[in-house]
């Protein structure tokens, strides 16, 4: 039996129907722990088409509720849950496909695991936070190939900065010409991984222009100066094209550059951002914002002015231009027409 996606371009945000009963499941390559809460009902299936059907019938069996009063719970843990996140979104069945790091972080002090309560773990999270979770809807299937080949692309450079490290270790350490051959067999890698990061990006690009919402939004980032087509990819592809975050705030907040106060009593710290984020866009950002205050325009007048005549922190500085560049790329998606640049406007 082979389970077929079908995506949804709509908003995940959306209000949730109240839930009675909250089912937690461990997801791991080859099964899949599930705790009923309440019930205090456990039981393991295989992870597999075959497997969803019957935790569908024990849950349906032991609690004798409806469909649409479940409410489902599990990590994100890539391809192992990807099978089954697809299963409920064919099947219209309400489930949060949670960070695991979030909820390990709302259980407080724990001590000891093993899949069983760390399913039983997952439904309590389930329970207590029945408010405030938001149904994950899966995004759409070109969302989902972008990401893909993202990702495909991430490694290939990885093994492209690997070889050309080789090729430099082989200059710094041997007698020229003592190793050619193992320069050369780098050398060759490096030209064959080269042209297939540009075959993967090619493809991006095909998935983009065979979308109107796509090739709008697309077009709409890279008119902010300093924004280049990679960083585009990746905020379409994190952003579910812009529905998966509603506002740019969030999104730093995601990306890990939104400052938070840090104060307590009469004790004021200095703003900072967390250490949570995404850290990949959160390099590209960085790149993004110190190739925008290499273009003559405001930023570079404003990291001028800042860092130079005000004597603020440069790292600082770099930041509040990466959070801008977020905001108006939000801005300008929501707005529907290019960013123009007013102060080259200016007398």
């Amino acid at each position: 039996m082979i389970v077929k996606a079908t995506f949804s371009n709509k908003s995940k945000f959306k209000i949730m129907k109240k839930k009675q009963v909250f089912i937690g499941i461990d997801v791991s390559k080859a099964t899949l722990d599930v705790f009923i809460y309440g019930f205090k009902h456990f039981f393991k299936v295989e992870n597999s088409p075959k497997g969803f059907v019957v935790l569908l019938e024990t849950v349906h069996k032991v609690t004798d509720c409806k469909q649409e009063d479940m409410l489902f719970c599990f990590e994100n843990t890539g391809k192992y849950s990807r099978m089954l996140s697809v299963f409920f979104h064919t099947q219209a069945i309400s489930f949060v496909m949670e960070s695991a790091l979030r909820i390990k972080k709302s259980l407080g002090l724990v001590r000891g695991k093993n899949d069983k309560i760390d399913a039983r773990r997952i439904a309590q999270y389930t329970y207590e936070k029945q408010e405030s979770l938001v149904p994950t809807i899966l995004p759409d299937e070109k969302i989902d190939q972008i990401k893909s080949l993202l990702s495909l692309r991430e490694k290939l450079i990885k093994h492209r900065t690997a070889c050309k490290n080789g090729v430099t270790d082989l200059h710094d350490c041997y007698i020229e010409g003592e190793n050619d051959f193992i320069k050369n067999i780098q050398q060759d890698l490096i030209k064959i991984l080269d042209e297939k990061i540009k075959q993967i990006e090619k493809k991006i690009d095909e998935i983009i222009k065979n979308d109107d919402s796509l090739l709008k939004n697309f077009r709409l980032i890279i008119s902010i100066r300093g924004i280049g087509k990679i960083v585009a990819y990746y905020m379409i592809a994190f952003t579910a094209n812009f529905t998966a975050f509603v506002k740019a705030r969030a999104f730093a907040c995601y990306i890990g550059i939104a400052p938070f106060e840090n104060s307590s009593g009469t004790v004021v710290g200095r703003t900072k951002v967390h250490p949570f984020a995404n850290k990949q866009l959160k390099s590209l950002l960085n790149l993004a914002a110190m190739s925008a205050i290499q273009l003559k325009g405001e930023h570079q007048q404003y990291y001028v002015k800042r860092v130079n005549e005000l004597g603020k922190n440069k790292m600082s500085t770099m930041n509040i231009i990466r959070n801008k560049l977020v905001y108006r790329v939000f801005a300008v998606v929501q707005r529907e027409t290019p960013y123009v640049d007013l102060h080259k406007f200016a007398a």
